[in-house]
């Protein structure tokens, strides 16, 4: 999208309460990834539509995009995983100071291994991946089982700042990352199970749906 674009929406979206603009300081100085502003707006918008009850996020960081969801969706209870223990207790922190966070349940540890866990508090309306991009794929096929019926899995960075779309890229760590991403991008386009759109909004965001029985 274009800069001056993006720049105009970033300038008209609603002030942000105090301490979720805290976090975005926090996040800027301490270099923690957390969603860009026009990117989390277009999500928080298709969550409001979706008006998920039960809502699974794979990759807390410091809890910015937890609270931003609990904040849209007054009805809902969010489960978020975390693997790094100083970004998990930074969002823990976070958390503790805001009426929503109580309804946010924080659990520790690599989103590969916490499956069995994970699982006793489904099933879920919307999945949100936002983790190590290399491992998208796997996600996505270790806890799209957990949807409900009408259940949405959206996936942060599918674009990865125009990235899949270029031809030359260096150095190889990054190359690799792109080669997974495309390889899970061309996977949810063309999966058995559920209809993926990719909006080139924010850094990428793909909404997959499940298809459910079709006669």
């Amino acid at each position: 999208m274009d800069e001056q674009v993006i720049h105009y929406i970033e300038s008209i979206v609603k002030e942000r309460p105090p301490l979720l603009a805290e976090m975005e300081r926090y996040a800027e100085i301490h270099h923690v990834p957390i969603m860009e502003l026009v990117g989390i707006e277009a999500l928080l918008g298709m969550l409001r539509i979706q008006q998920p009850k039960r809502v699974l996020e794979i990759g807390t960081a410091i809890g910015y995009s937890a609270l931003r969801m609990a904040d849209s969706l007054p009805h809902s209870t969010i489960i978020t995983l975390e693997r790094d223990e100083e970004r998990f207790e930074a969002a823990r922190d976070f958390l503790s100071r805001s009426v929503e966070g109580e309804r946010i349940v924080t659990l520790f540890g690599d989103a590969l291994e916490l499956g069995d866990e994970v699982a006793k508090h489904g099933p879920f309306d919307a999945i949100f991946i936002d983790a190590a991009k290399g491992q998208y794929l796997k996600f996505f096929e270790l806890y799209s089982g957990m949807l409900s019926e009408e259940g949405v899995v959206y996936s942060d960075n599918v674009l990865f700042k125009g990235l899949v779309a270029k031809e030359e890229i260096e150095p190889k760590r990054i190359r690799n990352m792109v080669k997974k991403l495309r390889n899970y991008n061309e996977w949810l386009m063309n999966h058995e199970h559920f209809d993926t759109s990719i909006l080139p909004v924010g850094d990428g965001i793909a909404i997959s749906k499940k298809r459910g029985e079709r006669s």
